[in-house]
């Protein structure tokens, strides 16, 4: 997610995240949106044209950025290796969202909604974001790197170990007492993904599923 120059429109853009985490989004009103930013309702209007323009800013620009981490640690890590691309994709989502913590949380808990916008986007970011896997988890199968298990159901366990620490923060520090924020949480993370990667995908003695 980029930072936005006009330090004015961060402002309001920080005090919707951080009043849609707390409120929610049907809870959050354009008044206390303004009130918390000192800033007048009508720039609002003059940069998203409404809190409906402002949801929409908020959501594609995390998964425009989302997908760029995607692409990029596939593409950099990866190469020919199918592992180190399948571990570098997923390693550069986990560092993407721990940057845009707050803004994580809140996009992974609104697309939980059945709303038109989340189709579109479901549509739009979800299922490249599901091509990418799909490709890089075939061609290990097909090198005979990976064990043959269903594609789909992989991709829905990635995605789970990427988006639980940012959708379910609090669960996370009042339970397990760890810091889903924190950078040193993630490297130990990723250790664990490697080596959910090396003995379930990379394992020939783990059973095929068809």
């Amino acid at each position: 997610m980029t930072t936005v120059k006009d330090g004015t429109k961060q402002k309001v853009i920080d005090s919707a995240i951080s009043l849609f985490n707390v409120q929610g989004y049907s809870g959050t009103s354009v008044r206390m949106i303004c009130e918390r930013a000192n800033v007048n309702a009508a720039l609002i209007s003059y940069y998203f044209g409404s809190k409906k323009g402002l949801l929409e800013y908020l959501m594609i620009t995390f998964f425009e950025g989302y997908l760029q981490a995607l692409e990029q640690g596939a593409i950099i890590e990866g190469k020919e290796d199918v592992r180190a691309s399948l571990l570098g994709s997923i390693e550069h989502v986990l560092y993407y969202q721990q940057e845009h913590h707050d803004v994580a949380r809140f996009v992974h808990r609104e697309i939980t909604l059945d709303t038109m916008l989340v189709r579109e986007l479901m549509s739009t970011y979800l299922m490249k974001e599901k091509h990418i896997f799909y490709e890089i988890l075939e061609k290990g199968m097909e090198r005979k790197k990976f064990t043959n298990q269903p594609i789909d159901f992989i991709i829905i366990q990635i995605r789970g170990m990427m988006t639980l620490p940012f959708l379910h923060p609090q669960y996370i520090r009042e339970v397990h007492h760890l810091l889903p924020h924190d950078r040193y949480f993630i490297e130990s993370y990723i250790q664990y993904v490697s080596v959910w990667i090396d003995n379930y995908l990379c394992d020939p003695k783990i059973p095929t599923l068809k």
